[in-house]
């Protein structure tokens, strides 16, 4: 049977990187790679090597705390950026990606030459229509956003007695939410594999600030006061009275506590209800017909296993019932949100603008940058890097003691068939399908709020594009976002075997031409080991070399491969996030965990393995004004990817996501290497070395 596994998804590393806006260009002749640096390389690292030490905290040991140490001033030395989500050393380069992409909605001749003038000047149409309007606050009585509203279900707290309870429909509504990329309280996810079906998952209540049971205990919690203010300025922006808002708010959070009760009788990830054996004692949810009118045009999947877990929904609908008229209350307000730049200073329009673009029309662009900018260069040496690190893989599985004969041989087997993708994944025809998509953007002059919409509803359009066309597109059709060079991303995809190295990662904190191999490998090299790991983990074992579902271990070996796993589960699970009270989730975050342990191991191996058979490289392996070896800069660069300022609204916001927070990341990952205590002369017992057992696979 061919790879069909529903739930999983691409693995995913997400790389943000900052600096330099074109790719890097490197020689790649072996011994002719500018072994003497030049002025310009000179220039470049001193002023790198003074950004690495802005970052650090000097006066914390690197044995104590190496995040700290690596990272404990970032968060004072951050660019002045408008950021809603986590800001780090390596998000940033959303904002490099954002001028390029202004840069790039320059180039009209460009887009001529390659037939795509009319998707050009639609988007050059949204650019400019969006850095001439008013974003702030949201217009949420703007015409085109009311007709919207009432189309899809009305705003009880608005329309008072005209609102009529009894035609009112939570799911239908939820489902016409998703049409504009708002989670309400249906949280679709697509499947990154044939036929590109939704799964549902639980919604994820609140706004910016996510609310879970322990951080609405009382009225007195940042979750409620952050929530509050959000509902409270769309509802004044209708001119309610101030009793109305109180009593409009106090309704949704009424709704939201009797929800969160019941998102904790019911497992964290609901793709484990739905592949549960007891589903089978129930029928499925009456409203799903509904769904896939409103949402997929009517499209019907046909599976052989359920999308959704019926009995959550079952009891979420009894809920919405209760509370009918909050519940429109609060999906609408839930719409606004989508639609609202929510910058604070008009003087990061222009970033939204550009960001907003860039989420919206990435293959046109895509397609222009990665003609414009050339990477020819570079992706021969990351190509290189990954050659280096699959030998230092290869040699990892042949001296893993726990495989039996048969086993190794089959991991062998699927080592020596991944294939490598650099820059993005390429399909010419079907790239050109999606820009072609572009003529069907309607543009509407002097109307803002309907762009927006028409935007939003677009994007999401083409995300669920392979869905819609899954039974039109041949068998070898990759998910749409693997086709967009111009992102910073590194992935494994479980359904051809392949790792995939974006373009965006091309830049530092990941990677720089004028880097010694130390840092590259350090940053990149862990990167590819990570996506490498990732064809190695609990999911990606289970589908062998071929792409198909298949366990390929003896009974004696998977049960060795699991103690290992449950290593890093425990390891984990101990550590406690204080500024929220929770601790990480060791085995939500394995994947990740093992992917990081196992890539960090490997490429210092590679890169141990490269100086040695190097010749004639005077270059240094370390970097000017610092006295770090290469072995310690290695492990600085890996821990600089990850330098950030979290709000307390991203410890919360985090809690969903397969990766434990970056700090624990770092951390994590560095009490489990040997070599970093070694490189660091880190005594046993000390923080950074703990007695405890170190958890390794690979």
């Amino acid at each position: 049977m061919k790879q069909n596994i529903l739930w999983a998804p691409i693995i995913v590393s997400i790389l943000w990187m900052t600096c330099v806006a074109k790719p890097t260009v490197e020689s790649n002749e072996d011994e002719k790679e500018n072994l003497i640096p030049e002025d310009a390389d000179i220039e470049f690292l001193n002023s790198y090597a003074n950004k690495m030490k802005s970052y650090m905290n000097l006066s914390i040991s690197p044995c104590d705390d190496f995040y700290e140490y690596a990272c404990g001033n970032w968060k004072n030395v951050q660019p002045d950026r408008h950021g809603l989500h986590i800001r780090g050393s390596a998000s940033d380069i959303i904002y490099t990606l954002g001028d390029v992409t202004e840069n790039l909605l320059t180039k009209s001749s460009l887009a001529i030459d390659l037939n795509y003038e009319k998707e050009m000047q639609i988007a050059q149409k949204f650019y400019n229509a969006c850095l001439r309007a008013e974003l702030q606050p949201l217009p949420a009585t703007d015409p085109a956003y009311l007709a919207l509203i009432k189309s899809i279900g009305g705003f009880p707290a608005v329309d008072g007695p005209e609102w009529q309870a009894d035609k009112f429909n939570w799911f239908n509504m939820s489902a016409h939410l998703t049409n504009y990329g708002a989670k309400g309280l249906i949280n679709e996810r697509l499947i990154t594999v044939a036929p590109f079906a939704p799964i549902f998952l639980k919604p994820k209540l609140g706004f910016e600030y996510k609310v879970y049971s322990d951080n609405l205990v009382t009225n007195e919690t940042e979750a409620y006061k952050v929530n509050e203010q959000r509902m409270r300025v769309y509802l004044q922006s209708f001119g309610l009275a101030e009793e109305k808002i109180s009593e409009v708010i106090a309704g949704v959070f009424a709704f939201w506590h009797d929800v969160l009760n019941l998102n904790d009788r019911f497992p964290e990830d609901l793709t484990e209800c739905i592949q549960k054996s007891y589903l089978r004692k129930y029928t499925q949810f009456k409203h799903w017909s509904n769904y896939f009118e409103i949402a997929w045009n009517g499209k019907n999947f046909t599976l052989d296993k359920p999308l959704a877990c019926d009995p959550y929904y079952y009891e979420l609908d009894k809920l919405c019932i209760k509370h009918g008229p909050s519940v429109a209350n609060y999906l609408v307000m839930k719409l606004l949100y989508t639609m609202d730049a929510d910058f604070k200073e008009v003087k990061y329009q222009r970033d939204y603008c550009k960001g907003s673009i860039l989420a919206s029309m990435p293959h046109l662009l895509g397609k222009l940058y990665f003609l414009e900018y050339s990477i020819e260069d570079t992706s021969k040496e990351i190509q290189s890097i990954i050659n280096e690190l699959r030998k230092s893989f290869r040699v990892a599985i042949e001296n893993a003691d726990f495989l039996d004969t048969r086993t190794r041989t089959e991991a062998l087997k699927k080592e020596s068939l991944i294939k490598s993708n650099i820059g993005c994944q390429q399909d010419d025809a079907f790239t050109h399908l999606l820009i072609r998509e572009m003529r069907n953007l309607s543009f509407v002059d002097g109307s803002y709020a309907q762009n927006q919409i028409n935007l939003k509803r677009f994007k999401v359009y083409i995300d669920r594009f392979n869905g819609h066309h899954n039974e039109e597109l041949p068998e070898e059709t990759v998910p749409s976002e693997a086709l967009i060079c111009m992102q910073p991303n590194a992935f494994y995809y479980i359904r051809d075997n392949s790792i995939n190295v974006l373009s965006g990662s091309f830049h530092p904190p990941v990677f720089h031409k004028y880097w010694p191999h130390s840092l590259k490998f350090g940053a990149m090299g862990y990167v590819i080991g990570h996506e490498l790991n990732h064809g190695f983990d609990t999911v990606g074992s289970m589908v062998d070399s071929e792409a198909e579902v298949r366990d390929w271990w003896s009974n004696e070996s998977r049960i060795a491969y699991k103690e290992r796993t449950e290593c890093f589960v425990k390891h984990f699970n101990n550590y406690l996030i204080p500024e929220i009270n929770r601790t990480i989730n060791g085995e939500k975050t394995k994947n990740e965990n093992i992917a990081d342990n196992g890539g960090l191991r490997q490429s210092l191996s590679a890169y141990r393995n490269f100086i040695k058979n190097k010749i004639n490289m005077p270059k240094s392996e370390q970097m000017p004004g610092m006295d770090h070896s290469p072995e310690q800069l290695f492990f600085l660069g890996f821990a600089q990817i990850y330098c950030s300022a979290y709000k307390m609204t991203d410890y919360w916001n985090e809690l969903s996501d397969k990766h434990p927070t970056n700090k624990f990341r770092v951390i994590g990952a560095l009490r489990n290497d040997e070599d970093f205590a070694t490189a660091y002369n880190c005594p046993l017992g000390s923080p950074m070395n703990p007695k405890t057992e170190k958890c390794h696979i690979w």
